[in-house]
């Protein structure tokens, strides 16, 4: 998959249309749902926004081709449009009537509360965070990349990503205290996946590569003048008619060239008078459509935009299971890297028994790690000290699971680490907050292996040949936090 600096770079070099729609298809979400809460839900006014945007990217292609995060900048350039937006709506006295806005909409979902603490404050705060703070954070939450992804986006290497990524979001909950956000950093880290970002129109896509590539064309055209284009077909053919009119009562005392040149001007004012009636039509049918189509289905229509925010829920709960699907394959490569020494046969039972162990393990750890994070959310980011205070967070899943009862994991089988607050710990992906008492011996007697859960929700097998796991540890323990961060 080329990248958004390719794909720019062929559409500012070449003019590829292919490469301009697909940047908007990328990106489309990401700037359409910063228009709706910009517009305060008003869906017109998004899409407006939304089409500026892509004509401003459009415009600038050339220049943006070295910008290191593009979606920082459209994110960025989402709130510049939005007064451009709201100035043409000014002159034109036209506004149509509003949507329920999106904070409305979302506080109808009773399983993520956060979230509507987070949503009415979410972009101002946003925008007071630095340039690169503020692409990191858009990438990894908004749009949800990876970190490497994000580090190659931002010219840092994956470890340092996580870190600007962490540093960012901890000034981001900062931020967002000041405005009465009581969550912490990962709350609202899920909040942001779960709800920042929802589908935009499916007509829109279309639209808005019509209209950016359309401006874009036109060397003298800015982008206040490709909104006044683009809004000139919601006038009413009356001006046009007017400015006919008086051209028709030209006295006729003007000099014969003055009066065929006039003519001239005359005809094709008519001929775009014409037109405009024409589209002006076109566009009062298709706005009483959709006027028609929301007063006879508005609750299928509220219904639709909530199950758009469901649907970043389903989202990051499916990222959940991919990183738990990849655990289980580092997991399996690492039993199967075991036996190089002490080959098996394809089925043996020994091997594939030793596998499912490690993977109920892998679950059993990693589901005691979701209660205790559940935990600190509601006890002031503090993890528990000891595992009665999160049985209340533990998933039923996780007790009632017959791989948890067949291979005897139980509470008493681990030991907490780490019982400090989530936000004192420097790098969370590398802190132990969980880990097995004892080690187990491998399958095949070659080494040790003991589990291990740690603060970012994660969990691992870790293996040792003389089973000694102390060095390895201590380089894995948590860490205070720089106090000027």
């Amino acid at each position: 998959m080329q990248s958004d600096v390719q794909l720019l770079r062929r559409y500012a070099e070449h003019r590829s249309e292919t490469a301009f729609t697909e940047l908007v298809q990328r990106h489309i979400d990401l700037v359409y749902s910063a228009a709706l809460r910009e517009a305060h839900g008003n869906i017109t006014q998004a899409e407006d926004i939304t089409q500026a945007v892509f004509a401003e990217l459009a415009r600038k292609s050339s220049s943006l081709v070295r910008h290191p995060a593009l979606a920082g900048w459209l994110y960025t350039c989402v709130r510049q449009m939005t007064a451009n937006v709201r100035r043409a709506e000014d002159r034109r006295q036209r506004r149509e009537q509003e949507a329920q806005t999106m904070n409305e909409l979302l506080s109808s979902d009773p399983s993520d509360p956060i979230w509507r603490q987070v949503q009415p404050v979410l972009d101002d705060a946003m925008h007071e965070l630095s340039e690169t703070d503020r692409a990191a954070v858009v990438l990894r939450f908004f749009e949800e990349r990876s970190l490497k992804e994000v580090g190659l986006a931002l010219g840092l290497n994956e470890n340092a990503a996580r870190m600007r990524v962490d540093r960012a979001l901890e000034k981001l909950r900062d931020l967002m205290a000041k405005r009465g956000v009581t969550s912490t950093a990962g709350g609202i880290a899920a909040a942001i996946a779960a709800g920042a970002v929802v589908s935009a129109p499916t007509a829109l896509t279309a639209s808005v590569v019509t209209g950016a590539l359309a401006v874009s064309a036109s060397t003298t055209s800015t982008t206040l003048t490709a909104l006044k284009l683009m809004t000139m077909t919601k006038l009413k053919v009356g001006l046009i008619t007017a400015v006919v009119a008086a051209g028709v009562a030209t006295p006729l005392v003007i000099q014969r060239q003055t009066q065929i040149k006039l003519r001239e001007e005359n005809l094709a004012l008519r001929q775009q008078a014409e037109q405009l009636a024409a589209e002006n039509e076109r566009l009062t049918n298709v706005g009483g459509q959709a006027e028609s189509s929301q007063g006879f289905a508005k609750d299928q229509f509220s219904e639709l935009l909530k199950l758009r925010g469901e649907v970043g829920l389903l989202r990051k709960r499916t990222n959940e299971l991919e990183k738990l699907r990849a655990e289980n394959r580092r997991l399996q490569a690492a039993l199967a890297d075991s036996g190089r020494n002490a080959p098996q046969p394809e089925n043996d039972p020994a091997a594939e028994q030793a596998k499912q162990v490690g993977i109920a393990k892998l679950n059993y750890t990693r589901r005691w790690l979701l209660a205790f994070v559940l935990y600190a959310e509601k006890n002031q980011d503090q993890f528990p000290a000891s595992f009665e205070q999160a049985l209340p967070f533990l998933s039923e899943e996780a007790k009632t699971e017959p791989d948890t009862s067949k291979n005897g994991l139980t509470p008493d089988r681990y030991e907490i680490v780490y019982q400090g607050a989530l936000r004192n710990i420097a790098n969370p992906s590398s802190a132990i907050v969980l880990r097995e008492k004892e080690a187990w011996q491998r399958f095949n007697g070659n080494g040790w292996a003991r589990a291990y859960g740690f603060a970012d929700g994660h969990s691992e097998i870790h293996f040792s040949q003389d089973g000694n796991f102390e060095p390895w540890e201590k380089q894995h323990m948590a860490l205070p936090a720089p106090a000027n961060e």
